[in-house]
């Protein structure tokens, strides 16, 4: 996973904490449900990269 996906990534899951945080706050279910998505949407990103991490780190074994 690169620096600057990792950055992005915790970035939207920040974001989507504090939409959340936000909804919730102002008693608006619609904010936050959008909040949560993006924490998923993130998580679901840095699953997917951690995947691709651990395939990377396979192939190299391989090349050893």
């Amino acid at each position: 996973m690169g620096a600057g996906d990792k950055v992005s990534n915790k970035a939207e899951e920040l974001g989507g904490k504090a939409k959340e945080a936000a909804g919730q706050a102002t008693d608006n279910p619609r904010l936050e449900d959008e909040g949560v998505r993006d924490q998923q949407s993130a998580g679901m990103k840095q699953a997917g990269e951690k995947v691709k991490d651990a395939a990377e780190h396979v192939k190299d074994s391989f090349k050893k």
